[in-house]
C-alpha cells in the first residue's frame, strides 16, 4: 500500500508533534539532578554539534544580513528563552500542569504571525484568545490552590519565547528549509551555548542517575533538532493548513506521557480544562485575519 504525499505529510507531522509532547516530560526529569541552565545550554549545544556537522556535510550556506539578524533573533528565543523558561518550570510545576498552560502555544504563534506580518486578527479570534488565557489562568489558579505562581509566570515567558521565536522563523522559511534554518539557529547559538554548558555542568557526572542523562539527550536531539526535521517534512508534504493541526494534540501527548512516564496523576479537571483550551485554540485558528491595507 502506497501512501500519499498528503497522508505522508501527516504522518510525518504528527511523529513531530509527539516528540516535542514528550519534552516536558522529559524536562521534568531532567531538571531532578541537573542544573537548569545546564539543561538549556547543554541541550542546545548537542543539537548545535550534530547540525553543525549536518550542514557542513551538505555545504549549506549560512543566511545574511537582514536574514542572519532574524535568525539571531529567533535563535535567542528558542534555544534559549523557551528551553530556560520550562528548565525552570518544571522544577516547580509537574509536567501534566505545564502542558495544559502550553496548550496555548498554537494561538500564540497565529498572534505574533498575524501581527508580524501586518495583518489584524479578527475580533472572533481575539475573543478566543481572551477566552483561552481565561482557561490557563483558571487552570493555573485552581492547581495553584487559589494562587498564580512562579512557574505559571515561567510558562506564559516560555509561551511568548516560542510564538515571538516560531515567527522569525517563518519569515526565514520562505528561502529555506525548515530543518535548515533551526540548524543554523542552533550552531551560531554555540559561542554563547557550550561555554555556558561547561560553566553549569555537573561537578560529578556519575553522580547523575542515567535516566535523567537519558532525559536530557532526549531534548537535545530529538525536541531541540530531531523533532523539526519530521514536524517541516510534514508541514511541505501535507499542506501547513493540514498537518498544523496535528499541534492540538501536543496538549494531550504531554498529559499522557506525564502520568505514564513522570507518574503524575492526572484529574479528570486537567484532561477537562486541556480539551477546552484545545478547543478554543482549533477555534481562534479558524475565525478570518483580515490584512491590513496600508495607505500607499
Amino acid at each position: 500500500m502506497t501512501l500519499s504525499r498528503e497522508t505522508l505529510g501527516l504522518l510525518l507531522g504528527t511523529i513531530g508533534v509527539i516528540i516535542f509532547g514528550v519534552t516536558l516530560p522529559m524536562t521534568r526529569i531532567a531538571v531532578i539532578s541537573l542544573d537548569p541552565v545546564f539543561v538549556t545550554a547543554g541541550r542546545a549545544s548537542l543539537a548545535g554539534l550534530v547540525a553543525l556537522v549536518v550542514l557542513l556535510t551538505l555545504r549549506k550556506s549560512m543566511p545574511r544580513g537582514r536574514d542572519f539578524v532574524t535568525l539571531v533573533v529567533g535563535a535567542l528565543f528558542t534555544i534559549i528563552g523557551f528551553p530556560g523558561f520550562t528548565g525552570f518550570a518544571m522544577r516547580l510545576v509537574p509536567a501534566s500542569h505545564g502542558g495544559v498552560v502550553l496548550g496555548i502555544l498554537p494561538l500564540a504563534v497565529a498572534m505574533f504571525a498575524a501581527l508580524a506580518s501586518g495583518e489584524r486578527p479578527s475580533r472572533g479570534f481575539w475573543i478566543s484568545a481572551l477566552i483561552g488565557a481565561a482557561l490557563v489562568v483558571g487552570f493555573s489558579l485552581r492547581d495553584g490552590g487559589g494562587g498564580f505562581g512562579v512557574g505559571d509566570l515561567l510558562l506564559i515567558g516560555a509561551v511568548l519565547s516560542a510564538a515571538a521565536g516560531y515567527t522569525a522563523f517563518a519569515k526565514l522559511t520562505r528561502t529555506r528549509p525548515g530543518w535548515e534554518v533551526v540548524s543554523w539557529a542552533v550552531v551560531i547559538g554555540l559561542p554563547v551555548t557550550l561555554p555556558l554548558a561547561y560553566l553549569s555542568a555537573p561537578l560529578d557526572f556519575h553522580a547523575v542517575p542515567l535516566a535523567h542523562w537519558g532525559a536530557f539527550l532526549y531534548l537535545g536531539l530529538m525536541s531541540q533538532y530531531i523533532g523539526f526535521f519530521f514536524w517541516n517534512a510534514g508541514l511541505a508534504m501535507g499542506g501547513q493548513a493540514r498537518v498544523s493541526q496535528t499541534q492540538l494534540l501536543q496538549t494531550f501527548v504531554t498529559l499522557a506521557c506525564a502520568a505514564l512516564i513522570n507518574g503524575e496523576r492526572v484529574d479528570l479537571w486537567t484532561w477537562a480544562f486541556a480539551i477546552a483550551v484545545v478547543a478554543v485554540v482549533l477555534i481562534g485558528r479558524r475565525t478570518r485575519i483580515e490584512r491590513v491595507t496600508r495607505p500607499s
